[in-house]
């Protein structure tokens, strides 16, 4: 029992539970719960940058080619343009079939205008977003924590280092150190995330409250089974195509996937997914480039989330969208999702750039979905998490970097073989090999 109480799982598991009742038998408790969760995910908010960084640079210099650089990046975005537009349509489909309008009245007029305006002030410029994908101060982007620059900027840094040869090897192995620092700071955090799970559950609860889930129970139930589709049907035959095992892979992440059930935050465990799939047997370079990537154009959950919402928009309305309209409307989503990345109430800005776009109804209709919007970010962002994590370990295979001995290793006995990286930089010396448990 006690060896229980140490486990981080059960230990997250058993924050959300409390989070619940919290907010629940406390709901003035939430001001003080959203400074805790917040708290948490600055935390590791602040380390997610320099993580990144070194993981990218690391990775290029040692991979040398920017031929291969460009081919891994070409492979991993048209992967991610296949599977969001895959899940577009899922959830569309299932949005036709489920019709969760059913048995709810509009309620525009009970959200406040303000609240409504706060949510849309910001416009999509998908032009202007792959634009600014070239920083003009690297240092203001890793302040910002602008994490396609800062990619971009670490692509261009770690080929100047491969360019150095010899020369280059004792930055590569300062780089190795700085990384290590960094992840053992992540492990400290990571022992907090109960706290940050708690803060995060009791917040939700406490601030928009259990009744409004009721009118809305149908489309939420809706969006969390669609989700769970897509994992378990989806990306579970695609796992099978590859020759690895879902259900084990999931077992590997199940702390990562608490956390950001409690946060309901895909960045809250950025860099622990990052340390775990290298661990797994993907390689450094393919990792530094797939998974910062994959959070801002891979949105799997997000994407079956505005499908669904916008199909639910037009059934509670009573707007006949032919099927003309929904295949436009998927187009449009397929771009405006992208342009969306990273901004604050994206799902209110991607849904209304939509609806201006097709011109069926009213903007403000979106203001009925403001008061579950929150409920539903859990969903999206677990659905997010595996995805670019599936993502990496797809695109890792096809490149022959994925060490087969490895992932068998972990997903059967626990353990894992690491190289000890600044050693292995020095071709005189042998490489020497660590085990390393995984909980």
């Amino acid at each position: 029992m006690k060896k229980i109480y140490k486990n981080l799982s059960f230990q997250v598991i058993a924050a959300i539970i409390l989070g619940v009742l919290t907010g629940l038998i406390f709901p003035s408790f939430a001001g003080t719960a959203k400074v805790i969760s917040s708290s948490f995910i600055n935390m590791i908010t602040m380390i997610i940058a320099p993580v990144i960084f070194c993981t990218v640079v690391l990775g290029i210099a040692k991979m040398g080619d920017m031929n291969k650089v460009g081919r891994v990046g070409g492979k991993a975005l048209l992967y991610f343009e296949l599977v969001t537009t895959l899940a577009l349509m899922v959830g569309m489909v299932i949005a036709n079939i489920l019709k969760p309008e059913e048995g709810i009245k509009p309620v525009v007029t009970l959200i406040p205008k303000q609240r409504l305006a706060d949510n849309l002030a910001t416009k999509i410029n998908w032009v202007d977003f792959i634009t600014n994908i070239i920083p003009r101060n690297i240092f203001e982007s890793f302040s910002k924590g602008d994490i396609l620059q800062i990619l971009f900027f670490a692509i261009l840094f770690g080929y100047g280092i491969s360019k150095m040869n010899k020369i280059g090897l004792p930055l590569i192995a300062t780089f190795d150190r700085i990384s290590k620092v960094l992840f053992n700071m992540m492990g400290l955090i990571m022992k907090l995330a109960p706290i940050g799970a708690f803060g995060g559950m009791a917040y939700t609860v406490g601030n928009f409250g259990i009744s409004i889930l009721l009118p809305m129970g149908k489309l939420m139930i809706g969006v969390y089974l669609t989700c769970l589709f897509f994992i378990f049907v989806i990306l579970n035959l695609i796992c099978y195509y590859y020759k690895f095992s879902l259900w084990k892979y999931l077992k590997y992440i199940r702390q990562e996937i608490l956390v950001v059930f409690g946060t309901s935050s895909s960045e809250s465990v950025l860099p622990s997914m990052m340390q775990k799939l290298e661990k797994l047997g993907s390689s450094k370079s393919v990792v530094g480039l797939v998974i910062p990537t994959g959070y801002s154009f891979n949105l799997d959950g997000t994407a079956i989330y505005l499908s669904m919402s916008l199909i639910f928009l037009a059934q509670v309305f009573q707007i006949n969208m032919t099927i003309g309209q929904q295949l436009t409307a998927l187009g449009i989503l397929m771009i405006t999702s992208k342009g969306a990345a990273g901004i604050v109430g994206s799902g209110f800005i991607v849904l209304s750039s939509t609806l201006v776009a097709l011109k069926i109804m009213p903007i403000e209709n979106v203001a009925i979905l403001l008061g579950v919007d929150r409920f539903m970010s859990e969903a999206r962002s677990i659905t997010n998490l595996i995805g670019n994590s599936i993502a990496t370990i797809i695109i890792s295979k096809s490149e022959k970097e994925f060490d087969e001995e490895v992932y068998q290793r972990v997903t059967t006995q626990g353990y894992v073989e690491i190289p000890v990286q600044v050693e292995d930089m020095i071709p005189e010396n042998k490489e020497k090999r660590v085990l390393e448990p995984f909980r």
